[in-house]
């Protein structure tokens, strides 16, 4: 199935689909395997311009072309924030099966524009192609932070999401709600979930996105995908659970000199918070 028929699927059937990033492979195999035993019917992998560039681009669809493969499971491979129709148009040339065009920080209609120009590229290059735009300032970094300031001035206007879908075509939106990229550790996490109602209302044909799931409770996600969210960016924790267990490992076997035995135990944490997350973003599937 192609990505565009699991997003129909899941936005007729109240769920999501889990999209996680990595830059190594063991994170990426782990991530796959994780969906698989969370039983989700498909699998989005993302890179972030940084990540795409510590890969290389070329190695980045290789790798996950043959994980897919080995896995006998549904990988799709998305350029993330991609700022620039340079850096898009080398994703869709390389064979990335989506790309995301992040022109939060542009005005408006230089972000219309920019969008437009990008998926205008990618149906000529390859046909029917799945695109993602941006709209509203998503504030924070994928890190760990103190806090993050949220104004409702930062949040998509409904009325300016169903003008800028119109206008670039995108089948995909990433609007801000309430949402931050990153971990707050002295700030609650709260999304605005009747701004998220009036603009599913608004694009009533338009997938939308939420980035930044990190650090939100389970009941915040899952009134989301109750919402309308039909795809689920999560990262930053993962991040932090790879990491910690490596630190930790090397903290208590200090004289450990071979990658793979830290780096395997690593991985089955990951593996294990992609299972569990999956498992969230079908939940509401059960009940239809």
């Amino acid at each position: 199935m192609k990505l565009s028929e699991y997003f129909k699927q899941a936005k007729n059937g109240g769920w999501a689909i889990g999209h996680f990033n990595f830059s190594t492979a063991d994170v990426l195999r782990a991530i796959v395997q994780g969906a698989k035993d969370g039983r989700a019917p498909c699998v989005m992998v993302g890179t972030s311009p940084g990540e795409a560039n510590f890969l290389g681009l070329p190695e980045t669809v290789a790798l996950v072309r043959a994980v897919s493969q080995s896995s006998r499971f549904p990988v799709f491979l998305n350029a993330d924030h991609f700022s620039s129709f340079a850096d898009c148009k080398a994703a869709i040339d390389i064979g990335y099966d989506s790309v995301h065009f992040d022109g939060h920080a542009l005005p408006f209609d230089v972000n219309v524009t920019e969008t437009r120009r990008v998926w205008e590229y990618a149906q000529k290059a390859s046909g029917p192609y799945m695109m993602e735009g941006e709209l509203g300032y998503l504030r924070g970094s994928s890190e760990i932070q103190k806090s993050v300031m949220i104004s409702p001035a930062d949040f998509t206007k409904p009325e300016q999401a169903a003008d800028f879908v119109k206008r670039t075509g995108i089948e995909r939106l990433a609007p801000v709600f309430g949402n931050i990229h990153g971990i707050v550790t002295e700030q609650e996490e709260l999304l605005d979930l009747d701004r998220l109602i009036a603009i599913a209302k608004a694009v009533p044909d338009t997938y939308l996105v939420l980035h930044g799931a990190s650090g939100l409770s389970d009941l915040q996600v899952k009134s989301a995908i109750a919402a309308g969210i039909t795809n689920v960016h999560f990262n930053t924790e993962l991040r932090v659970a790879y990491t910690t267990s490596i630190m930790d490992s090397l903290h208590t076997k200090s004289d450990e000199i071979t990658p793979y035995k830290y780096l395997a135990l690593a991985a089955d944490k990951v593996k294990e918070l992609v299972a569990d997350k999956v498992r969230l973003f079908m939940s509401g599937a059960a009940k239809t």
